[in-house]
């Protein structure tokens, strides 16, 4: 490729033989760009270790009712409560493409983006696209509180 103009040819203002920015420039850039987007993308579906989040209260437990559950989204984390004074805590993050759950209901933990389910018992795939169910974190009641442990 060569930056000479030919006489007659329309000129478009930046290209690179007037001192502006080439389209190689331009290109480059974009890729570059592209690259940073997808580096971001995939460092919002991290989720958090247990290791991450040991010793932390996630939850208060009078606030996780029955047969359902709470999700927190600035921790990632959704706590349930399947039986009477059982608490399981897991990820938020959708082991699918990364989405974060949005809610429990019907003993049910729901993805928004793509409609797969897991078991507020153990984090089990109810229904996919997802194929592995939720990371599963430690948890203990502690002074009224759900702490990882």
């Amino acid at each position: 490729m060569t930056d000479e103009v030919t006489p007659g040819a329309p000129q478009v203002a930046g290209s690179a033989g007037d001192g502006g920015i080439g389209r190689r420039t331009v290109l480059c850039g974009a890729g570059v760009a592209g690259a940073a987007l997808l580096a971001g993308c995939a460092s919002g579906r991290d989720e958090k270790s247990a290791e991450d989040l040991r010793g932390q209260e996630i939850a208060k437990a009078a606030d996780i009712p029955v047969g359902g559950g709470k999700v927190y989204a600035g921790e990632k984390v959704v706590v349930t409560q399947p039986a009477e004074g059982t608490y399981k805590a897991f990820t938020a993050v959708c082991p699918h493409q990364g989405c974060s759950v949005d809610k429990v209901q019907n003993g049910l933990i729901r993805c928004p983006c793509h409609g797969s389910e897991f078991k507020i018992a153990d984090g089990a795939v109810q229904k996919g696209p997802a194929d592995r169910p939720l990371t599963e974190y430690p948890v203990e009641v502690r002074n009224g509180g759900i702490v990882v442990t």
